[in-house]
């Protein structure tokens, strides 16, 4: 009886607690460009230029009481001028701020992580952390190292054996070295030298080019030639093996092959991510909150992935609040096997991604990224590196 009272007790007091919770209205919105030299360049396998810096943006909103949520992702563009959309309204009012941001979107450009910015801040205003907030399925999800240059076949043996040792579970490795099947001898030297100790995914970066870069992408006869490659090195997954646009290639070469097909990881609008689950295009769901939808738009992407038997993980490759963004979302609602966890030094640290951060996003001993239970997204800003890294 005296566990009952207290229980009772106990809700009614957070009960009232939530009562007096002082009312919120969003009082600014900050946005800043930053700017890391890289030195050496780093030669990402989707960019035919070696890339001698990296730009990040971050997102403040503020509050009247104090508060300060943060987010970070694409750059924002054409957001200015619409602050005062926002100024004075409730930070909670999540689904309301979506449709406007979808608008912004629709008009001018993505603008999403003011999305992930209100996450951080209606979680700080209710004292949980994010992944409660969507659903609290899980604290924790395991990532796959995520390796972004291209080696030949004895250096990427090397490096998957020194991601094993740390951990992972699972590597992704880029193709995109002018032929196909030398991409594939890469894959070979990395499944003769760890077996199955580590599941294999392959990126075939054929869904999108950089825009300086006109080479057309493969064929369905030419992905299907590669796909039966990769299901003899039994392989997680083939990501973006067919332009994003290519519905009724990826249908075909989702029934043709074994290997799980993935892609969607670029996708600017929700009805597209709505056609690849409808059309039956994937396996593999990849939409990043930090460039389509934010959390608030993905959620229910995530929901109608599950209903479709389609795994979501999303594409991460900004930095590690984009990270964290997109794995608070996959722990809330989903049951990813894994989460894209970008890294591949020594050429892509942590200290090169995260550089905006005061501590850096790190898996444990085991390759898991732990959550844990501080309000909001858990990560911190590092005021003196935003201001020697800040160009606008």
């Amino acid at each position: 009886m005296r566990v009952a009272n207290f229980s009772a007790l106990y809700r009614a007091a957070r009960y009232e607690s939530l009562l007096c919770m002082p009312d919120h209205k969003i009082a600014a919105i900050e946005i800043t460009q930053h700017r890391l030299g890289l030195h050496p360049p780093f030669n990402a396998s989707w960019d035919t230029k070696p890339r001698v810096h990296f730009d990040a943006t971050l997102v403040r909103v503020s509050t009247d009481t104090g508060l300060v949520g943060y987010g970070s992702g694409d750059l924002m563009v054409g957001f200015a001028g619409h602050e005062k959309l926002f100024i004075g309204e409730d930070p909670l009012a999540l689904e309301r701020h979506y449709r406007v941001l979808s608008n912004i979107d629709f008009h001018y450009g993505r603008c999403w992580p003011l999305d992930l910015a209100l996450w951080d801040l209606a979680g700080k205003i209710t004292g949980q952390p994010v992944w409660k907030l969507l659903g609290g399925l899980s604290n924790r999800v395991r990532a796959y190292a995520s390796s972004g240059t291209l080696r030949d076949p004895g250096a990427t043996a090397e490096a998957a054996e020194r991601y094993l040792a740390e951990g992972f579970p699972a590597l992704k490795l880029r193709f995109h070295r002018g032929d196909w099947r030398d991409d594939v001898k890469a894959l070979e030297a990395v499944r003769a030298r760890v077996g199955n100790r580590l599941e294999l995914m392959v990126d075939c970066n054929q869904g999108w080019r950089m825009s300086w870069d006109t080479e057309a992408p493969w064929s369905l006869k030419d992905a299907i030639a590669v796909a039966r490659e990769l299901e003899r090195l039994e392989v997680y997954w083939m990501e973006e093996p067919l332009h994003r646009a290519d519905y009724d290639g990826m249908r075909a070469l989702r029934e043709s092959v074994d290997v799980r097909i993935a892609g969607g990881e670029m996708t600017r609008q929700a009805h597209e991510l709505r056609e690849l689950i409808s059309r039956g295009c994937v396996d593999v769901l990849q939409p990043d909150a930090a460039l389509v939808g934010g959390i608030t738009g993905l959620r229910r992407t995530a929901i109608m992935a599950q209903e479709h038997n389609i795994v979501f993980t999303p594409h991460t490759w900004t930095n590690g609040m984009g990270v964290t963004a997109n794995t608070q979302l996959v722990a809330g609602v989903g049951q990813a096997p894994f989460i894209e966890f970008p890294y591949d030094p020594p050429e892509w640290t942590l200290d090169r991604r995260d550089y905006i951060m005061a501590e850096p996003l790190k898996v444990d001993a085991h390759g898991w990224l732990n959550l844990g239970n501080t309000p909001g997204m858990g990560y911190t800003v590092d005021e003196d590196r935003l201001a020697q890294t800040r160009i606008g």
